[in-house]
Order: C-alpha cells, then structure tokens, then sequence
C-alpha cells in the first residue's frame, strides 16, 4: 500500500498529540519523540524534522512556551516546552472536533 494517505492522517493530528503529551507535564524534543513511539506502540516514529517545526508553530501560536533548563553536572541543558492556557482551551477545542470527525468516520466504515 501507498503510506501517502497514512502520512496525511498522521499529519492532521499532531498538533494534537504533541499537545496532549505537554499536557501533564513540561518536555524536551527527544523526550516527546519518545513518548509518542511508546504510547502509539510505534505508529508515531517521529524525526527531529518532523517534529520541531510543530513545536514551532505552536510555540508561534502561544499554545506552548518555551525555556531552557540549566546545566547540571555532565547534563547539557534542554529546551523544555510547556502548554499554556491557551494551548489547554485549543487541546480542548480539538478533541472535541476529533471526537466529532472519528465518530464520523466510524459510522462510515460500519457498512
């Protein structure tokens, strides 16, 4: 099969992902690239490209924040991004939309 039309379905959702993982808690690059592999049991397998520019984007949006940790001992500092109110209201927003949309689409596929 062509993984054009997965890498189309992955993409919508990212945004969402990413900021559903930020939502506990703050995180580095690798470590959201880490949890998205374990958690999807590896449909997610994001690479720095893929990834940075959504941070990006939602750091442009002020849906994230970002800061930097410090050096401690031989650990090199990181970049930590963290959700913000309105990041939280749009992650609500957005799974209500894809609750709407896969319901949708479930109901489709019943035939």
């Amino acid at each position: 099969m062509n993984d054009k039309y997965e890498r189309q379905m992955k993409k919508g959702v990212l945004d969402m992902l990413v900021l559903r993982l930020l939502k506990s808690e703050p995180k580095y690059g690798y470590q959201i690239i880490q949890e998205m592999k374990e958690k999807s049991e590896e449909t997610f397998l994001l690479k720095d490209g893929t990834l940075y520019p959504v941070l990006y984007r939602l750091e442009d949006d002020k849906l994230v924040v970002s800061r930097w940790s410090e050096a401690e001992g031989k650990q090199v500092p990181r970049k930590y991004y963290e959700i913000t109110r309105a990041g939280q209201k749009t992650l609500d927003e957005i799974e209500a939309v894809w609750k709407r949309i896969s319901d949708g689409i479930s109901k489709i596929m019943e035939d």
